[in-house]
């Protein structure tokens, strides 16, 4: 049986009711990353293009969309943490979303607890089950293929604290099925949660 293809230029248009590329490329892990700025002010805020990028030493990233205040924040302290997503956060994730100015406490708006980290001077939330402590490694804007700018920036850090719920440790052995991470979906409004009915092993040749 042949497939019956959609085929389109991204240049041009995908010709669809909605972008398709963040349903394909997902669901995906959510940077929720709280940063602080150079004035001392919290921010805390989702990004949905978010993933782990090296082992040893263990390096994270997030693209933003625009230069927004988590960026410009980093980029002038050279911290900041990422806290774990779970169902139960969901909504207050949402809450952070919002577009509101730097002068907002996104952590006061969803009503969670801002506790200190032990490495960095940017609080992880203490709520979240997992959270990453992590020094600025590199800020890239992003290019085309041509080498034109992009109004989006990738940021790496280097995770250099893990705070790790230890009911999340079975026999030595994170149970991600059981924290209970959401990730992103496409469309406007799709999200995933992980469980126990999704885990399914197969180990690597050896």
């Amino acid at each position: 049986m042949t497939a019956d293809f959609h085929f389109y230029e991204p240049r041009l248009g995908h010709g669809l009711p909605h972008d398709p590329f963040n349903a394909i490329v997902g669901p995906r892990p959510i940077g929720w990353i709280s940063s602080r700025s150079a004035d001392g002010l919290l921010n805390l805020a989702p990004y949905s293009f978010f993933n782990a990028f090296n082992y040893v030493p263990p390096i994270v990233g997030f693209s933003s969309i625009g230069y927004k205040d988590t960026v410009r924040n980093i980029e002038a302290t050279g911290e900041f943490v990422w806290n774990l997503v779970t169902r139960p956060l969901a909504e207050a994730m949402n809450q952070t979303c919002a577009p509101v100015g730097p002068e907002v406490d996104e952590f006061a708006l969803a009503g969670l607890t801002p506790v200190n980290s032990n490495l960095v001077q940017v609080p992880r939330v203490l709520e979240s089950p997992v959270s990453f402590e992590c020094r600025c490694t590199q800020v890239v804007q992003l290019q085309t293929a041509a080498g034109a700018t992009v109004p989006s920036w990738l940021v790496l850090g280097e995770v250099v604290g893990v705070h790790l719920d230890r009911r999340l440790l079975v026999d030595g052995v994170y149970d991600t099925a059981a924290a209970g991470h959401v990730l992103r979906g496409g469309g406007p409004a799709d999200y995933f949660s992980v469980g126990p009915e999704q885990l399914f092993k197969m180990f690597r040749p050896q």
